[in-house]
């Protein structure tokens, strides 16, 4: 698998998918800080979140992961408004933990992100040749496992996990590539 230098930009019916760059903190620090949008991530996420907590992420962890060839990270844009962050989405190398994402408030119950999962699915399972894709997700986190269960994932396990929000009980869920291709088809 060739997988460095393949954060290209994507695009989908309502959004454009771009690589994240350091010039994207200051939207995602106005964005992200909200208890709803992080009380479900993983308890690295600092809370209370700090005044340079997107530009130390961007700058130390997310963009070194992209050139390590460890994860690929976009910004979420909608279509007609290209300049204005609404979340990100990122995929992973790991044994269960492959895609994580968040959406701005504003955006949220519209299905933007079940159409971003979808991009990303195809970009993890078609670009990159990865045979399997798992997330894990705290079992309280309705709608991102609404996500997972319309895009044909099945839960293959279950463990307690640390959240932002405290100690819950998590699903991993998975999908492999056949399975992906397949419900494509009788989704399309």
């Amino acid at each position: 698998m060739a997988l460095e230098g393949q954060n290209a930009a994507g695009q989908t019916r309502r959004l454009i998918l771009c690589p994240l760059e350091l010039a994207d903190a200051p939207q995602i620090q106005e964005l992200f800080p909200h208890w709803e949008i992080v009380r479900h991530l993983r308890n690295v996420v600092p809370w209370p979140y700090p005044a340079d907590g997107a530009l130390k992420f961007i700058r130390d962890v997310a963009l070194p992961a992209v050139e390590r060839g460890d994860e690929w990270v976009w910004t979420l844009r909608l279509r007609d408004q290209p300049e204005q962050v609404i979340g990100i989405l990122n995929l992973r190398r790991g044994d269960h933990e492959n895609r994580g994402f968040w959406l701005g408030l504003p955006w949220q119950g519209r299905g933007l992100m079940s159409e971003a999962c979808a991009w990303a699915n195809d970009f993890w399972f078609n670009t990159l040749g990865f045979p399997v894709l798992r997330v894990a997700k705290a079992r309280d986190n309705a709608a991102s496992r609404r996500i997972s269960q319309k895009q044909g994932m099945r839960v293959v396990g279950v463990e307690e996990r640390d959240y932002v929000c405290g100690r819950l009980t998590s699903e991993i869920w998975e999908i492999t590539a056949h399975e992906w291709r397949n419900w494509k088809k009788g989704a399309g």
